[in-house]
């Protein structure tokens, strides 16, 4: 009997891994984009699987809906934790960089749902509006299931959805930029910045361009946003000048987006992402805190499905 046991149970957690795995990466998405943290959502997908383990599948009908229902309970719980730590963090928090491959940004609705500029705006939003939001305007999840996700009636869900919807498209970028277009407008910005090219800055980057740095305490960093394409393209180009050590910067692929790896000495010391609208740059984020540089050396997969 004990052997008829384990080979039972064996069989049962294998049909869960099964579709845990087929679905891992939606799993992962949705975290990552509740959470901004690659980290935070590696554990949420691992209290997922600890929970999936034990729901007997054969009376759930639709696996996908109530998996990404407990990784929904999971981040909730995670990013209200979160938040505490964000209060005490060291200049401004942002999202952890992944390194994406070209198939996500060739996919543009995800593309923009996890580029750097709509992760920010996210963050404005409390835990639920963002948890409402990402699972109805990312994932089209239905009215219900986020009801069950969060805990609250279908009907409230439709009212944080619109409260949700407005707050971001009012701070969003205003429009879809082509892949294209973020290469060349990177490449004339790389080409500047690596000629200390002054003027060649001040053409690139939009006269409210938006700097900002997160160094976590551990790295140099801008403790606050620096506004305006005078000062951003002061404060880099004298950047570059005051640095001893060598330094490389390489285009890569970062959430769906073109962007910049930074090497000093030839070691990984941070990635910088550009929001990009009408052919200029609107906005520069510069992540250097080493813990959010560890999803650089891979490709994460991502999927809406």
């Amino acid at each position: 009997m004990d052997g008829h046991r384990d080979v039972d149970g064996d069989h049962i957690v294998d049909r869960a891994t099964g579709v845990f795995v087929t679905h891992r990466n939606l799993l992962f998405t949705v975290a990552y984009e509740m959470l901004g943290s690659a980290a935070d959502a590696e554990d949420v997908l691992q209290e997922t699987w600890l929970r999936w383990v034990q729901v007997d599948l054969d009376q759930v009908r639709d696996k996908r809906a109530y998996l990404v229902r407990i990784t929904t309970r999971q981040a909730l719980n995670r990013l209200r934790a979160m938040s505490r730590r964000k209060e005490a963090y060291v200049g401004p928090w942002l999202p952890e960089p992944l390194l994406t491959a070209p198939d996500v940004a060739q996919d543009v609705e995800l593309a923009e749902s996890v580029s750097m500029a709509v992760m920010l705006v996210l963050e404005t939003l409390s835990p639920v509006e963002r948890a409402v939001f990402v699972l109805r305007e990312v994932f089209e999840v239905g009215y219900d299931e986020i009801a069950a996700a969060v805990d609250k009636t279908p009907a409230a869900v439709r009212q944080i959805a619109v409260r949700a919807r407005r707050h971001v498209e009012a701070r969003r970028p205003r429009e879809v930029v082509s892949q294209k277009e973020k290469r060349a407008v990177l490449e004339s910005f790389l080409h500047a910045l690596e000629g200390g090219d002054l003027q060649g800055l001040l053409d690139v980057l939009a006269p409210e361009v938006v700097y900002m740095g997160d160094g976590g305490g551990v790295k140099h960093a801008v403790l606050r946003p620096i506004i305006g394409h005078d000062k951003v393209a002061r404060l880099l180009t004298g950047g570059l000048s005051k640095t001893p050590i060598p330094i490389s910067l390489g285009p890569t692929l970062v959430n769906g987006s073109p962007a910049l790896l930074v090497h000093l000495d030839g070691q990984l010391d941070g990635v910088m992402a550009a929001q990009i609208e009408a052919g200029r740059i609107t906005g520069l984020y510069f992540v250097r805190n080493p813990e959010k540089l560890s999803h650089l050396t891979s490709e994460t997969p991502l999927s809406l499905q």
